[in-house]
């Protein structure tokens, strides 16, 4: 088959990738230079499949409320006069309860292990270096009340078979030496030692390359322009070549959307309506100052929300969520103030580790921010659209990076005819593959194949 895969993150890579290994022909289309060059850039760093926690819980409508009135806080909902917002709104707040987070929980589970499993493979396979550490996330707490209920989040995610356990200050300082400074602040944590941490840019942009070497034609630089569909199906998609102006017009067998927040705005215009709204996102990435001190297991802050991993000689902290439309600045007010709020984390945590100087005092933070693109479960939508030859592979949230391998490998699966295995409900899709209960417990014990 000829497939056409629209989005080149680590989602759309992915998708051309598995694709690729079935034989099929592939054209991987994205507006921008290169792969991985917008929600993809520079996130988290986190493979977090023992936190794969949707946003929606029963204790999600009041806290957000109360951020509202915050600029620094973890989620900031912005009201704008916008429908699809309110609808998603209304939707998210339907999920705010302990059945709904429990079902959506061993969704997200089923596909963090799946997808972990896939990403091993592909690395195994092709050798990508992309500052890959395979040391755990540590989730550590300064609030008694959030650690006492760390036990009871514990124990929802070890009943899908994940073995988030919770530890004591002192397990946790032994776990990462790097806390020491700031151990007087930290009252326990969990830790999840079959997680890991790398760099999904570079994983993405090296996938791509290798797409290209396989076969497929990579279109970067183009924008689309639109689909073309008679109502029943998809027909072809016309691009223009942001350089030259050309405009050329793809046909293809099957047609995957996988474009993060924009597969919104794009399916609405062939009257596919998608429940994907962005939550943007910010990151900085500064340069270690002192590597031995720096820590090697990815962290979660639980007081911030906000996640920490090592990245070669680079420290990268990334979180918070603004729910305010399509809005990528990074020059105002309120993005600067979640900008150096980040930054002030790294340095209360890891004091004189890593360069937190602003550029006024001589320092070179790489601020940056993302759309994530949420569905108000956080569950992504993998699967057919109602037109024929149309597929969508969107609405991973904050755990594009997580789900990515096995998103991008179960979708490459349906296409070809096959069944993923996992118990997933996928888009568009009647039938609920069973569950291969082995697949989490083969992360869990095996060995960690590299220490760098």
């Amino acid at each position: 088959m000829q497939v056409t895969v629209l989005g080149a993150g680590i989602i759309g890579v992915s998708t051309a990738w598995h694709l690729l290994q079935r034989g099929h022909e592939v054209t991987l289309v994205d507006r921008q230079a290169d792969a991985a060059l917008e929600t993809s850039f520079a996130n988290a760093a986190q493979i977090s499949v023992s936190y794969c926690e949707p946003w929606a819980n029963k204790d999600a409508p009041l806290k957000t409320l109360k951020w509202m009135f915050s600029d620094e806080s973890p989620l900031l909902f912005r009201p704008q006069l916008d429908w699809a917002q309110w609808r998603w709104g209304l939707q998210f707040l339907a999920q705010c309860n302990d059945t709904a987070f429990v079902r959506n929980v061993a969704q997200l589970v089923a596909l963090g292990a799946y997808s972990h499993a896939a990403l091993k493979e592909v690395v195994a396979e092709t050798g990508i270096d992309y500052h890959r550490l395979e040391r755990g996330i540590a989730h550590y707490y300064t609030d008694q009340k959030s650690f006492d209920g760390a036990a009871d989040a514990a124990a929802v995610m070890q009943r899908f078979g994940v073995q988030r356990r919770v530890v004591s200050r002192d397990e946790l300082l032994a776990i990462e030496p790097a806390l020491q400074s700031f151990g007087d602040r930290i009252v326990g944590g969990t830790y999840t030692k079959s997680d890991e941490s790398g760099d999904a840019r570079v994983f993405t942009q090296k996938l791509a390359a290798l797409c290209g070497q396989r076969g497929a034609q990579l279109l970067f630089g183009h924008d689309i322009e639109r689909m073309e569909s008679d109502g029943r199906e998809v027909r072809q998609v016309r691009v223009r070549d942001r350089v030259s102006g050309a405009a050329r017009t793809l046909k293809a067998d099957a047609f995957v959307v996988a474009c993060g927040s924009y597969s919104t705005p794009l399916l609405r215009s062939v009257g596919v309506n998608v429940p994907i709204y962005p939550g943007k996102g910010y990151s900085a990435t500064l340069p270690l100052l002192q590597p031995d001190r720096a820590p090697s297991v990815s962290m979660l802050d639980d007081q911030m929300k906000c996640a920490v991993s090592r990245l070669g000689d680079q420290l990268r902290v990334a979180g918070t969520i603004e729910l305010g439309g399509f809005d990528l600045s990074l020059d105002t007010p309120l993005a600067r103030k979640r900008c150096e709020m980040l930054v002030r984390r790294i340095e209360q945590v890891f004091p004189g580790v890593a360069d937190t100087r602003t550029p006024e005092e001589g320092g070179d933070p790489q601020f940056w921010c993302g759309l994530r693109p949420a569905t108000p479960t956080n569950i992504p939508l993998i699967g057919r659209t109602k037109l024929r030859r149309l597929w969508i592979n969107a609405g991973h949230g904050t755990l594009g990076w997580t789900h990515g391998a096995g998103s991008g490998k179960a979708i490459a699966e349906l296409i070809h005819g096959e069944q993923p295995a996992m118990n997933f409900g996928f888009h568009g899709l009647s039938a609920r593959p069973q569950a291969v209960p082995a697949a989490i417990a083969r992360l869990q014990t095996a060995p960690p194949s590299s220490r760098a």
